[in-house]
C-alpha cells in the first residue's frame, strides 16, 4: 500500500489562520485598519506575495475590506447587523429600555464572572484604567461618561477571554452606549444615586480584580437591579404628580 505525500501547509493558509484567530480574539479590532504591506510581512516574517494572497482571501469572505484612498480594514458587518432600523427602533423605545436592562443582566453578569474566573493582570490593568477614565469623564459631561463606561463593560467582556461574549457587546455598543445615557439623564435627577451607582461599580471591579466570580456576578446584578428599581420608582413618581397635576387643572 502506498503512503500518501505529506505535504506542507501553504503559507497563505497560516497567515490566513493567524489573521483568523487576531480578529476572533480581539487583537484586530472591528473598524481597525491593518499595519501597512511591508510592515505586516516583516512582523509575519512572511513574503509580500503570501501575505497579500491571504488578505485577499480574507477580504473576499467578508472579514476585511479595502477602503477607497487605501488600507485594509477589519470588517464590521455584526455591528452593522445590530444598528440596523429594528435596533435602532429598540434603542429609542422607551419600553424597550427595560427590556435591554433585563439582557444586561444576564450578559454583563456573565462577563463580570469570567472576568474574575479567566483575568490577566495586564486585563486588570485595563479595567482599571477603563475606572479611571470614567471617574475624568464624569468632569466632562453625561455624553462622555457613558461612553466612558461602556468602555469599561468592553475591558471586562475582554477580560472574560469568551469571544461570544467579547464580539456580542462589541456589537451592542452604540445600543448599550444610548442605554446607559438614557438611564444617566434621569437618574441624575434624584439626589444620591449617581454616588450609589459609582459605589456598586466600585464594588464590581473590586470583586473582579480579587478573582471572585460568584461575587462579581452579584455585583453586577446588584449594580443593574438598583438601577432598574430606581428607574421604575421614578417613573412611578413621575406619574402620580403628573395624576394630581390633572386633577389640579380639572378644578
Amino acid at each position: 500500500m502506498p503512503y500518501r505525500k505529506i505535504t506542507q501547509p501553504k503559507l497563505a493558509d497560516a497567515i490566513v489562520a493567524e489573521l483568523e484567530n487576531m480578529i476572533l480574539e480581539g487583537s484586530l479590532q472591528p473598524g481597525q485598519k491593518l499595519p501597512p504591506e511591508r510592515e505586516l510581512a516583516i512582523q509575519f516574517q512572511v513574503s509580500r506575495p503570501s501575505l497579500r494572497e491571504a488578505v485577499q482571501r480574507l477580504e473576499a469572505r467578508g472579514l476585511l475590506y479595502r477602503r477607497q484612498g487605501g488600507g485594509t480594514y477589519v470588517q464590521n458587518a455584526l455591528s452593522k447587523g445590530i444598528a440596523d432600523p429594528l435596533f435602532e427602533l429598540l434603542s429609542n423605545h422607551p419600553e424597550a429600555q427595560y427590556d435591554l436592562l433585563e439582557f444586561r443582566h444576564a450578559l454583563e453578569g456573565i462577563c463580570a464572572y469570567y472576568a474574575a474566573l479567566r483575568g490577566t493582570e495586564a486585563d486588570f490593568e485595563r479595567i482599571r484604567a477603563a475606572q479611571a477614565a470614567i471617574e475624568e469623564s464624569g468632569k466632562l459631561g453625561l455624553a462622555e461618561e457613558s461612553a466612558a463606561v461602556t468602555g469599561f463593560y468592553l475591558a471586562v467582556a475582554e477580560a472574560s477571554h469568551n469571544v461570544v461574549l467579547l464580539h456580542l457587546l462589541r456589537a451592542m455598543g452604540p445600543m448599550l452606549e444610548q442605554n446607559i445615557l438614557q438611564n444617566n439623564e434621569i437618574l441624575n435627577r434624584r439626589p444620591g444615586v449617581v454616588a450609589k451607582i459609582r459605589r456598586h461599580r466600585a464594588n464590581l471591579i473590586e470583586a473582579i480584580l480579587s478573582g471572585a466570580p460568584e461575587r462579581a456576578r452579584s455585583a453586577c446584578h446588584e449594580h443593574l437591579a438598583f438601577i432598574e428599581d430606581t428607574l421604575l420608582d421614578m417613573q412611578r413618581e413621575e406619574s402620580r404628580i403628573q395624576r394630581s397635576m390633572r386633577r389640579i387643572r380639572q378644578q
